[in-house]
């Protein structure tokens, strides 16, 4: 049998991933701090006996697009937005230290500031607990102040600061949970140092970097696709009953 058949049906079902992938970028245009995938496809030779033009599809992420996204100005005091590059280090359920641009941040019954998912915000020593407050302030350095219940206003007490780290770019990737941490091959042993020169603006959220216009158009683009790889499964499956209706004649 030809095997245009298995080749166009790779290349439905590489259509398919693609499709998928840019489908949640869309699904995310509105989640603080998303990075969108990039997706790609590439031809794979047929192994075996084959025609030399045949060659399978293959979809591949090859990475995450790292761009900033705009800024939001919530005026919640909670709310922080790293400027330039560079990301919030949180630590996640399994006690992983991850990165994130996601800076919607939350106080537990406990103190501890968390992500709204539950992951805990990492400071100088570890998670970030505050002590009772009745005001709070995050510096432009990452510094965690708060007033004391029951103290004067204008009486702040510096707790913690959050720990703000910049990686190399090409030493990241983003897993299956959405955070960021080195690849494998690139991990530096323990944690990541922190960077004093970095900056936040209190009071933002740094938006999703998608842009819902282009994905919309590569996934159209990735369903027409999907249908010209169906008509060519259907050609070559009519080819091949042609062929066995000429040699049953022979």
């Amino acid at each position: 049998m030809d095997k245009a058949l298995y080749i166009g049906m790779s290349g439905a079902k590489q259509n398919m991933l693609a499709q998928r992938a840019h489908a949640n970028n869309l699904a995310n245009v509105n989640t603080t701090g998303f990075k969108k995938d990039f997706a790609q496809a590439r031809s794979m030779p047929v192994f075996g006996e084959h025609h030399p033009t045949r060659a399978y599809a293959m979809t591949e992420r090859p990475g995450t697009d790292l761009s900033a996204g705009a800024l939001m100005d919530t005026g919640r005091k909670l709310d922080v937005a790293v400027e330039g590059d560079g990301w919030l280090a949180v630590q996640n359920n399994q006690g992983e230290e991850v990165f994130t641009r996601s800076g919607s941040l939350q106080v537990d019954v406990n103190g501890l500031v968390r992500m709204p998912s539950g992951e805990l915000v990492l400071g100088n020593g570890g998670p970030v607990a505050l002590p009772p407050f009745d005001d709070l302030l995050i510096g432009a350095d990452g510094t965690v102040s708060v007033v004391p219940v029951g103290g004067p206003p204008d009486q702040l007490v510096e707790v913690d600061r959050l720990k703000l780290v910049n990686p190399p770019a090409d030493a990241l990737e983003k897993g299956l949970d959405g955070f960021i941490r080195r690849k494998p091959g690139q991990a530096i042993g323990g944690v990541e140092p922190a960077d004093a020169n970095m900056r936040v603006a209190t009071g933002f959220l740094e938006s999703s970097n998608v842009n819902a216009v282009e994905e919309m158009i590569s996934n159209l683009q990735l369903s027409r696709q999907y249908e010209m790889q169906v008509k060519v499964m259907s050609t070559a499956n009519e080819n091949s009953e042609a062929t066995a209706r000429l040699l049953q004649n022979l």
